[in-house]
């Protein structure tokens, strides 16, 4: 019966299409599939063939998928196909979700996507074993709906199976620490601060080689742009390399801060390249106004917008300027500002946002060696039209102006913005904050997680100020419904929080935030 299986690999060496006879007949002969043929070595060889083909496995995936075959003769994939994910994030059923990724990978491996993806291109053709990253990425959500955590089920369930499919133990091993870990860069690039040494050598503890490295990195790829259109972005690709560049010295035997130097000098040559029709001093200006971490987590497209903005500001000599760019595909605005830093900036942003009904999906904080603030923040969009979200995107930017030059209140605005309806609603978010001292030896992390409203990191950085708390660097992150959102704070003193009852009053001020709903101010 292993012809079953070799029917579809059949069709994927040949990239041929199925007649509708034929899969009527497959789906007739599901019965046929049986403990006998899943432990049959042949169906097996045939089949992890077949998943890590090059010719279009996705394809050959869903055929099966559609077929019915592919759940029977995978049975922990069977629990997984059609269940949806009841979240505003994840866009595909699980089982599409893990045929996506494993398309995406073949996509990568193709070369055809070098341009938008540099460092996975380069990677894929460097991997000692590309079998296990294709078999992790076909499992690697495959533990969902259960009461344990996914990862942990997906790890378990690969150790059983990948000996079936006729891999080794270090394969097996290699397998299963893949799916155990396929979160972990997403959340160190989204969630932490990459330019903090803490959060490199984190990591480096959790992966402990390089070619774990390159395999969770493609994988963590692949599942990101698997997840739905627009989740992928070029700031998320930004992270995910510089994490990877900051990394991979320390697991190879190099030095960091010579690999960070190099880093930010070849930033620094692609930006000159990039501007080479300016003034030369014009461009080192530039240059010299930020700091090392600017050049690891920004791409270069964005440090030339950065430039011409900054420049377009120094021309009408402002030192306070908003710009804004919107993305119909992505179905996001992003609103640029340049302001003096203070405590506070970040609140006033966040409230000017708010008084709009703007949700912000994200956020860059970046500040300048000469005392400003030169933050993006990432807007949902409302107007399906470019010219009307443009309208709105420019009144967010007036707003920010006029609080900034102290011409009108965040409370008072807040008091008088129209109620919204809560896409939301339906979805149940638990508030939690966690404290460490441990993930910064310079700062304490704050990290929330609750349901996403609008207003709601306005009240989150507020309360923050009130507790006499300097934010550092802040790390926005959405995922459908549920906001994400980390805090690198001091004391006003510039040390870290550790008396006990002071992280309890935070965690108390802050979790009543999270658990309470957008209230009228007056």
């Amino acid at each position: 019966m292993a012809l079953l299986i070799r029917f579809f690999a059949q069709a994927e060496q040949t990239d041929a299409f199925l007649h509708p006879d034929a899969i009527r007949l497959l789906r007739h002969s599901q019965r046929l599939i049986d403990d006998k043929l899943r432990s049959d070595p042949e169906a097996n060889r045939i089949f992890l063939e077949m998943l890590t083909g090059k010719v279009n496995p996705e394809a050959t995936l869903r055929r099966m998928n559609e077929a019915g075959v592919l759940g029977r003769f995978i049975p922990d994939f069977g629990r997984v196909v059609a269940m949806m994910q009841f979240n505003m994030y994840h866009h595909y059923t699980v089982d599409e979700h893990l045929i996506r990724t494993v398309g995406g990978l073949t996509d990568i491996e193709r070369g055809g996507l070098g341009k938008e993806l540099p460092l996975s291109t380069t990677l894929i053709k460097t991997i000692q074993n590309r079998r296990v990253l294709y078999v992790a990425a076909f499992l690697h959500d495959v533990g969902k709906g259960r009461v344990e955590d996914h990862s942990i089920v997906g790890a378990r369930i690969a150790r059983d199976l990948c000996p079936r499919l006729g891999l080794t133990p270090a394969e097996t091993e290699t397998v299963a620490w893949l799916i155990e870990h396929h979160l972990t860069m997403s959340n160190f690039a989204q969630s932490r601060d990459i330019a903090d040494p803490k959060t490199v050598r984190d990591l480096a503890a959790i992966v402990q080689s390089p070619e774990r490295l390159k395999l969770l990195t493609l994988l963590t790829v692949a599942d990101i742009r698997a997840v739905g259109p627009g989740v992928w972005n070029g700031w998320k690709g930004q992270l995910i390399r510089t994490l990877y560049a900051e990394t991979e010295p320390l697991l190879s035997g190099g030095h960091t801060q010579v690999e960070r130097r190099q880093l930010v000098a070849d930033a620094q040559d692609a930006l000159r390249t990039a501007l080479g029709n300016w003034p030369k001093e014009e461009v080192e200006a530039f240059i010299a106004r930020h700091y090392p971490d600017y050049w690891l987590r920004t791409e270069t497209a964005k440090q030339v917008y950065h430039a011409n903005f900054l420049r377009r500001a120094g021309q009408q000599d402002k030192t306070l300027a908003t710009d804004f760019t919107t993305n119909a595909f992505a179905a996001v605005t992003e609103l640029a500002v340049f302001a003096p830093n203070h405590p506070r900036l970040l609140s006033q942003f966040a409230g000017a946002c708010a008084a709009n009904n703007a949700n912000i999906m994200g956020a860059h904080i970046t500040t300048t060696r000469d005392g400003f603030a030169l933050d993006t923040f990432l807007l949902q969009r409302e107007f399906d039209l470019d010219e009307d979200e443009m309208r709105r995107a420019k009144r967010i930017g007036d707003t920010i102006e006029k609080l900034l030059k102290g011409e009108t209140w965040v409370k008072a605005l807040l008091s008088q913005r129209r109620p919204t309806p809560l896409k939301n609603e339906a979805f149940t978010v638990e508030p939690e904050v966690l404290i460490s001292n441990v993930l910064s030896e310079t700062f304490t992390v704050i990290e929330v997680a609750g349901r996403d409203r609008t207003g709601l990191l306005y009240e989150l950085t507020s309360t923050l100020s009130d507790l006499s708390l300097d934010i550092g660097s802040a790390h926005i992150t959405t995922f459908g419904e549920k906001a994400v959102d980390v805090f690198y704070v001091t004391d006003l003193t510039g040390k870290k929080i550790d008396s006990e009852t002071r992280q309890k009053t935070i965690r108390e001020r802050l979790t009543t935030v999270l658990a309470g709903t957008p209230a009228p101010v007056g």
